[in-house]
């Protein structure tokens, strides 16, 4: 029987600011059952764009990337803030519904050519995979498809990256 994946997503008001309600995906992830069931549907979506790469964002999109990167039966490479990778990265900085920030990865990681699935844990405004998908072209990959286990429709993600292939388990 599948698991209630909304179910096991807590709100956390006023986090990370006054007037946001966070999307906790920690007691999904402590759920053994709905753990396997997330990482399981989210691997069957990837499986089909046929990746070489699952492109994580930190660092929340860590956890589950890389385990759908051993699902689907590709490379795992993570995208980092800033000065938590060495020796050389390429970096972008992008706009989030509470702030700025900024993620780097290794550009040798990224193959010309490549195909890429971005996973994220939650699509939001989509600041952060435009971003992420800007530095995947810009080494000449391709993004294949972008997957996320939450996405909040009333922020505009999917507008914003409608030339890419999305798919979120859960909306909010």
């Amino acid at each position: 029987m599948a698991v209630d994946l909304k179910a096991k997503v807590r709100d956390v008001p006023d986090f990370p600011q006054q007037g946001v309600v966070f999307k906790d995906i920690m007691p999904l992830l402590a759920d053994a059952e709905a753990l396997r069931q997330t990482i399981e549907e989210l691997g069957a979506w990837t499986r089909e764009r046929k990746p070489d790469l699952v492109l994580g964002a930190e660092a929340r999109g860590f956890i589950l990337g890389a385990a759908i990167a051993r699902e689907v039966g590709c490379g795992f490479v993570a995208a980092r803030r800033p000065g938590k990778l060495p020796p050389e990265t390429v970096s972008a900085t992008y706009a989030l519904e509470y702030g700025s920030n900024s993620l780097e990865l290794h550009p040798e990681m990224i193959g010309r050519g490549s195909r890429v699935v971005i996973h994220d844990d939650v699509l939001a405004t989509g600041g952060t995979v435009e971003a992420i998908a800007g530095l995947v072209e810009r080494l000449g990959a391709e993004v294949v498809g972008c997957c996320f286990i939450i996405e909040l429709t009333f922020l505009g993600g999917r507008e914003r990256l409608s030339k890419y292939d999305l798919h979120a388990l859960v909306e909010y």
